[in-house]
């Protein structure tokens, strides 16, 4: 019979950036519920603190790092501290900033996407991949964007980071495969998370308008779609999963509740 959720991850070890909220957080507890020892990272300490103390009647080792993964000595950090000896990456933290036009967009916001949408997000790769080949595979699962298939005015570099991911995450499948190394994207469409709270600087009121008159994924949904790639068989490799709301239909595709 087929039963795939009979599966544990006991013994291994997974690092989850942006662990402090939203996907990252989800995925985590859906870790940990697995047996999963976790290196987590995120800016907030006193949410990775929080992490920690509700992860611990699992059982399992929980090491928190509170480090901002768009800083220069990130990396160094996080090696110091062994968070890159780990089974399974999950390439988390990342967001998006306003939704100005090219020709009015802040450039500050663009560099601040770059710098960990795509910078951070290949950086903690790199730090990672050579650790797991060496102790035989392991998994890599990068958290996408619809957006990296389909770019949207008024999310130009938002867009064009997430198709960067894509570009270099289909590369890595290339270069690795035979190796026991899988490398999965999983690109959700709208979720319910502090993503718009972000986008809009703050602007609750805006922030809630982009969910308004549908049902919108959680956290929990993706969190869910990551556990199940995980889970799979060591010799099937779910090279991408694009998961949406029924009530999306795509990139500016929503139907709404009158």
């Amino acid at each position: 019979m087929l039963n795939v959720l009979n599966t544990r991850l006991d013994g291994r070890r997974a690092l989850v950036t942006g662990a402090s909220s939203g996907i990252g957080r989800a995925t985590a507890q859906g870790l940990a519920g697995l047996g999963c020892d976790l290196a987590v990272v995120a800016r907030r300490a006193e949410r990775l603190e929080a992490l920690r103390r509700e992860l611990a009647p699992t059982g399992v080792q929980v090491d928190t790092l509170a480090v901002d993964l768009s800083t220069p000595d990130a990396i160094a950090r996080m090696d110091t501290a062994g968070f890159f000896d780990v089974d399974i990456l999950i390439n988390n933290a990342g967001g998006a900033l306003g939704k100005d036009a090219v020709a009015t967009a802040d450039v500050a916001e663009w560099r601040a996407m770059i710098d960990v949408n795509v910078t951070a997000a290949f950086l903690v790769t790199r730090a990672v991949v050579p650790r797991m080949l060496a102790r035989g595979g392991g998994d890599i699962v990068a958290i996408s964007s619809i957006a990296g298939h389909i770019p949207y005015e008024g999310g130009s570099v938002y867009c064009a980071t997430k198709h960067a991911l894509r570009a270099f995450c289909t590369a890595l499948r290339r270069e690795t495969a035979g190796q026991d190394l899988r490398v999965v994207q999983v690109s959700p469409g709208m979720v319910d998370t502090e993503f718009s709270a972000v986008r809009f600087r703050g602007d609750q009121t805006a922030a809630d308008a982009v969910y308004a008159g549908m049902t919108p994924l959680s956290a929990e949904d993706v969190a869910r779609q990551i556990l199940w790639a995980l889970l799979q068989p060591r010799h099937v490799n779910l090279d991408e999963v694009m998961v949406m709301a029924s009530a999306q239909g795509g990139v500016g595709k929503v139907v709404r509740r009158q």
